[in-house]
């Protein structure tokens, strides 16, 4: 069984706690978050040890893996501490926000041999996956374009907007990997992108955007439009249509059940998709810690590598370097 320290407690925190206990080949074992409160009350749901510092229990004989879920600018930091020990690690997307650090460590990692998985949790939903294995299957003939839809049911508080990095590198990010994984080696080349804040005062405050659209390109020629809001008041709205020269194939909405109701006064009627991103990704979440633990058994490479979270972190600075200049930006991944 293996032995994990989850860094970081908040509500991603623990979100990865439960699914942890809830493996049988995992054991929640060190707890850690500078609000030690928070920690003993994850840590409380299983037998986990609350400790005082990080180092504690990443450097412990007794942790065999270490799960990274706190505020995005330690990421860096809590990845090397757990590469220099030799652990394999599973650190919550982005990367970080500072890309000057990700590309230093890249570097300072480069003669350490050290698992390291990012936690783009979309590539692990079936739906998604399926997507993208018919257009590496080339089921819909030659990719085209894919459109991605992704949009909340509601901004996160003030706090949270004030210290994710903007709405391009918190949220967006995700699409930007998810596009990446469909194209498969066909690499992003140019990014426009579009932002508003139009409805959200906290939002505002943060001088963030509240609803963005972006149209991406990619070596081949593929075109790539993602759209997303913070208000889709009908529930956590995730569409994926991949289009090709023989078909598409379109990895939609879910809801609880596929019930459908047909009355006098509605034709088709639905149950509310999901409105919550956890209760939508639970299984993705969940398929990610299996395949984590795969590759920790079998000693082989991530499905999301550290490479996969730095690009993604590009493509988003590219796209905020698109807005601010009000042009098309070539990528550099250098």
């Amino acid at each position: 069984m293996l032995k994990f320290a989850l860094i970081g407690a908040g509500r991603i925190g623990k979100m990865h706690s439960e699914i942890i206990n809830s493996n049988p080949e995992t054991e929640l074992k060190f707890v850690y978050d500078l609000n030690r409160e928070i920690a003993i009350n994850v840590a409380s749901l299983s037998k986990a040890e609350v400790v005082n510092n990080p180092e504690e229990a990443i450097n412990s004989n007794t942790t065999d893996a270490v799960l990274i879920a706190s505020a995005t600018p330690t990421h860096i930091e809590f990845i090397k501490m757990a590469a220099n020990a030799g652990k394999p690690v599973l650190c919550e997307k982005p990367i970080d926000l500072d890309i000057i650090k990700v590309n230093k460590c890249r570097e300072e990692l480069k003669g350490i041999k050290s698992q390291i998985q990012i936690g783009f949790n979309r590539r692990f939903d079936l739906s998604h996956s399926k997507a993208q294995q018919a257009r590496l299957k080339k089921e819909i003939g030659e990719l085209e374009m894919i459109i991605i839809t992704s949009r909340d049911p509601a901004a996160p508080g003030l706090d949270y907007l004030k210290a994710c990095g903007g709405f391009f590198r918190d949220t967006t990010i995700h699409d930007f990997d998810l596009s990446r994984f469909i194209l498969g080696e066909d690499p992003i080349v140019e990014v426009s992108a579009f932002g508003e804040n139009l409805f959200d005062a906290n939002v505002k405050t943060a001088e963030d955007f509240d609803t963005a659209m972006f149209i991406l390109k990619s070596k081949s020629g593929v075109l790539i439009h993602i759209n997303n809001s913070r208000r889709a008041v009908y529930g956590y709205d995730q569409r994926v249509e991949v289009f090709g020269s023989k078909g598409m194939v379109i990895s939609n909405n879910q809801t609880p059940n596929s019930t459908e109701r047909y009355t006098s006064s509605t034709t088709s009627s639905k149950d509310p998709i999901h409105f919550f991103f956890i209760e939508r990704y639970q299984q993705a979440y969940k398929d990610q810690l299996n395949s984590f633990i795969e590759i920790i058994n079998s000693n082989s490479k991530p499905k999301v590598t550290f490479e996969d979270g730095r690009k993604a972190l590009i493509i988003a600075n590219a796209a905020y370097e698109s807005y601010e200049n009000k042009k098309i930006v070539e990528i550099n991944y250098e």
